[in-house]
């Protein structure tokens, strides 16, 4: 079932996303909500106690809300009501009036909801911390290493594997920002 839920998602997300690029690079952002959805199956291969279809599916869709012109209610019809709370709660609150303010918000709705949801988020910043754009200034690396260490803390129960693989990406990714700037 996994295989035909993931190319569903991918594909409405794909289709969703098809202008976006990762930022900073030319690639097209399915290689991001690909590179989520994969840190989840290797979650799931070291820890298989939760539900990896729902998890697969929510990484593919994380940022449709956010990002594209899509929202809850077109989530919902396609994929179900759980999918678009999770995704809905992996979106950022823009009406609050600081990045902090909308990132605590977004923790604080994610861990009300199933562990799965938690688990893409943490997924999500193990795949967007790599070396960043050179267009950032030290401070803004700073501080969003800092908001991934928020991010490991309020989500440090919902699974081990990519909690340790947050830790390490989080130190790695303050040991490339001391040597790059």
């Amino acid at each position: 079932m996994t295989q035909e839920l993931y190319q569903k998602a991918i594909k409405f997300a794909g289709e969703k996303h098809s202008n976006q690029k990762v930022p900073g690079t030319n690639s097209n952002y399915v290689l991001h909500i690909s590179n989520v959805a994969m840190e989840v199956l290797m979650a799931h291969h070291f820890d298989n106690n939760f539900d990896v279809d729902f998890a697969v599916q929510v990484a593919l869709l994380h940022d449709t809300i956010e990002d594209t012109d899509t929202d809850f209610e077109e989530i919902k019809s396609v994929f179900g009501e759980a999918i678009a709370n999770a995704v809905q709660a992996l979106t950022k609150d823009e009406s609050l009036p600081s990045k902090q303010e909308r990132m605590t918000d977004s923790l604080s709705r994610i861990n009300k909801l199933q562990k799965e949801v938690g688990l893409v988020k943490l997924a999500d910043r193990i795949t967007n911390l790599q070396t960043p754009p050179d267009y950032w200034s030290k401070e803004k690396i700073m501080k969003y290493c800092e908001e991934a260490k928020l991010i490991s803390n309020a989500l440090n129960n919902k699974n081990a594997y990519l909690n340790e693989r947050l830790d390490l990406k989080i130190a790695d990714y303050e040991q490339k920002s001391k040597s790059s700037k």
